[in-house]
């Protein structure tokens, strides 16, 4: 039929139709998932010129306080639009899991287009192939890009901002962990959508399940990393090294190594507290913690089982559609 129109347009305009970029399934997946995709590609432009304008806002209230020569008594990121961007960034791998991962089985699936196309030249396993793939490449892209500049933003100028570097708004939203849960997010809707066969209750049960992973995973997140301990003596001011750790916990040691709560001595009076101290034989600080240093290696970590899960979920997927009807 394709080609009865394609003659019918040439003998009538007397000119060939130019070549598609993309031909056969390719251009099927695209064309019925363009809205989707545009959108995708929307948010990558959008969100990085408003990553780049925020950070220029930023660096130049910054040179205006004299920062870093100047010590500044508030953090500023807010005031440069901080919080509405974190809020953002945080909440596209659910509004991806939700909005794009769900639908692209499930509409098929209710509306009946997979029980076309499937029934024609085309086989299961390559047009779940074809939609996984460019759901991916797209949401790969998108939340690489946005990764790479927020990074590009956040690191240099990571005194100034109110969120440290363990929290998920700040570890979750830089280097290699943002694409990797973009895409786990919406592995998890894919899933969820090929289970559910109904695109209302796959959405609604997606929103569900990856606010509780993004719950869950806040609990995991300090645990990607050997925690260290340093000692110091208990007088003695706070090691420059802890500047930018995660504390895990703060004990008070003896000389024979013992350790004891770090309450055990905040008695209401000084007389009482060093009275607790000697008696003790306390003489120590000891601190439980993650460098700042360790952040790389941790959001590695948490990028593989990330994907890992995501490869997980796609064989599934693909495994199910290649074995039963849709």
């Amino acid at each position: 039929m394709s080609s009865t129109l394609t003659d019918t347009e040439s003998s009538r305009t007397g000119s060939k139709p130019g070549r598609r970029m993309l031909s056969g399934l390719n251009w099927l997946v695209v064309r019925q998932h363009r809205t989707a995709l545009l959108g995708v590609v929307a948010v990558a432009v959008v969100g990085s010129g408003w990553l780049i304008y925020q950070r220029g806002k930023m660096v130049r209230a910054l040179e205006a306080a004299g920062w870093p020569d100047k010590e500044l008594a508030q953090p500023t990121f807010n005031s440069a639009g901080g919080g509405l961007t974190l809020t953002a960034l945080s909440a596209l791998p659910l509004l991806l899991a939700v909005f794009l991962g769900a639908p692209l089985i499930a509409g098929d699936q209710e509306n009946g287009t997979a029980q076309l196309v499937t029934t024609q030249s085309v086989s299961r396993r390559r047009w779940i192939t074809a939609k996984l793939a460019w759901c991916y490449s797209a949401v790969l892209l998108t939340s690489a890009v946005l990764s790479v500049i927020f990074t590009w933003w956040w690191k240099p100028h990571r005194s100034v901002f109110q969120s440290p570097w363990s929290e998920g708004d700040i570890f979750d939203n830089t280097g290699p962990m943002f694409p990797a849960f973009c895409l786990f997010l919406t592995a998890v809707g894919i899933t969820i959508g090929l289970l559910l066969r109904r695109v209302l209750a796959s959405m609604a049960v997606t929103f569900v399940l990856a606010s509780i992973f993004e719950v869950a995973w806040g609990e995991v997140r300090m645990y990607l990393a050997p925690s260290r301990t340093l000692t110091y003596p208990l007088e003695g001011n706070l090691p420059a090294q802890l500047s930018e750790s995660y504390e895990l916990d703060r004990w008070i040691g003896s000389a024979d190594g013992h350790l004891y709560g770090w309450g055990l001595c905040a008695k209401t009076t000084e007389a009482a507290s060093d009275a607790c101290v000697k008696k003790n034989g306390i003489v120590n600080n000891v601190i439980e913690y993650l460098g700042f240093d360790q952040m790389p290696a941790m959001q590695w970590t948490g990028a593989g089982i990330l994907l890992a899960a995501t490869a997980a979920l796609t064989a599934f997927t693909v495994w199910q559609v290649s074995r039963r009807p849709l």
